[in-house]
């Protein structure tokens, strides 16, 4: 395949780290930048992206995880992912950017990707946000894409799933990174104080009313307003919410003044509001203004590669150099964990008590953390039954992940023949 001389110094002249691929997923030409960021010692040409990338053996989309190239191969349209990659430094996140390069009968020749570290999360243990596994990359994309832009932004989750934390790292990645990000908290938001606390109110408006108070809207002004458990907002003051939202206009109570509302609204909630919208207990236009820009916060349970680095990152920041004994941490990757983030914080706070050496161990944690919900005393009983054909592609996809060898040895540690594995791998393809 010839390429011309000079794509090497156009990669170089990017000024990202990038690579020339052909349609096989082969690496024909790496930039400095590249090289600098990504190679491992051995020449790159010739190897699969994937391989470098991940360590992984077969294609991204095969793996578990969202493919850019495949989704340019087929839409011959640009493609943008959050990925997690390994780097010089360790397993960092990546916005991967891909971009078909056509010839003149209009078939894709090559890919042009270009890859940008991303701060917006931590891998391992760090300060931020902390994870690895494709559900939570999956909303990471999501919260990318859309932090830039003005969008109201849902977020949708069980308690304890971290939608507060997610809705101030969309604050902090927008242009409104500089303004106030003001969090309300419906659930114990009084209804006949509803519209004083959200417009506030002049001196004298209503009985108790003594002074001047600045609403919560006011305080967002030029910066972010936070909704947490909007759906807990009393049918009657929903009206309020949506006439501020068409207008972008608001009066205090007791003025004639209107006042012109300045925030980016993000909100959020573990109700169903769809079904409260069936059920009368939610305004159909007031979902449909908020259900813009929608995004899912996994459980816990559905992120299970992420507790080991949450763990390690909770336990930094109580400044511990306590560690989890392999059958302790068995027991937490296998607890359905009904609390999410929040329980499994609770828990890495008792357990560092509880220890008084340098391991957590099994009876250092509650005991229904090792045993199932009936008492049985089987440790790591699941919360639920599952087909074993669905258990096995999951460990299979994960396995083909985190494996960075060939299949043979891959099948030895999985227990299996090579062509059985082989079999496996083409019926996650089928699928």
């Amino acid at each position: 395949m010839n390429i011309a001389p000079d794509v090497h110094a156009i990669l170089n002249a990017l000024g990202a780290p990038a690579i020339l691929l052909s349609p096989d997923y082969r690496i024909l030409l790496a930039n400095q930048d590249y090289e600098a960021l990504f190679g491992d010692g051995r020449p790159l040409r010739g190897r699969r992206c994937y391989e470098v990338s991940h360590g992984n053996s077969v294609p991204c989309d095969l793996a578990g995880e969202h493919c850019p190239l495949k989704e340019c191969m087929d839409t011959k349209q640009t493609a943008r992912v959050l990925h997690v990659h390994h780097t010089r430094r360790g397993q960092e996140y990546v916005n991967v950017e891909t971009w078909p390069v056509k010839g003149e009968d209009d078939e894709i020749m090559y890919f042009v990707e270009i890859l940008r570290p991303s701060t917006i999360a931590e891998a391992n243990e760090g300060d931020g946000l902390i994870g690895v596994s494709p559900a939570f990359q999956k909303v990471l994309g999501f919260i990318d894409r859309v932090a830039p832009s003005n969008t109201t932004v849902l977020l949708l989750g069980e308690s304890g799933t971290g939608k507060e934390i997610m809705a101030q790292t969309i604050h902090q990645r927008s242009e409104r990174e500089s303004g106030p990000f003001v969090p309300v908290e419906c659930t114990g938001l009084p209804e006949a104080l509803f519209e004083s606390e959200l417009f506030g109110h002049v001196k004298g408006a209503f009985t108790g009313a003594n002074s001047e108070k600045l609403g919560l809207v006011e305080a967002a002004a030029g910066g972010t307003l936070f909704l947490d458990e909007v759906g807990d907002i009393p049918l009657s003051d929903q009206v309020k919410l949506l006439r501020l939202l068409e207008t972008h206009q608001f009066r205090r109570v007791g003025s004639t003044e209107a006042k012109t509302a300045d925030f980016r609204l993000i909100c959020a909630t573990n109700k169903d509001l769809a079904t409260m919208v069936d059920d009368g207990q939610f305004r159909e236009d007031l979902y449909y203004r908020l259900n813009v820009f929608e995004i899912y916060l996994p459980p816990l349970r559905e992120r299970r590669e992420d507790i080991l680095p949450l763990i390690k990152g909770m336990l930094r920041r109580q400044n511990s150099d306590l560690a989890f004994s392999e059958e302790a941490l068995a027991c937490l990757e296998t607890y359905a964990f009904p609390g999410n983030i929040r329980e499994l914080r609770n828990v890495i706070e008792r357990a560092s008590l509880m220890c008084d050496g340098d391991t957590i161990l099994p009876q250092h944690l509650p005991t229904k953390f090792c045993e199932g919900e009936d008492g049985a005393g089987e440790s790591g009983v699941m919360h639920q039954i599952r087909p074993i054909s669905e258990i096995e592609t999951e460990h299979i996809k994960r396995a083909l992940r985190l494996h960075s060898g060939d299949r043979r040895s891959l099948a030895k540690k999985l227990g299996i023949s090579e062509r059985a594995l082989y079999r496996k791998i083409s019926a996650l393809k089928a699928d």
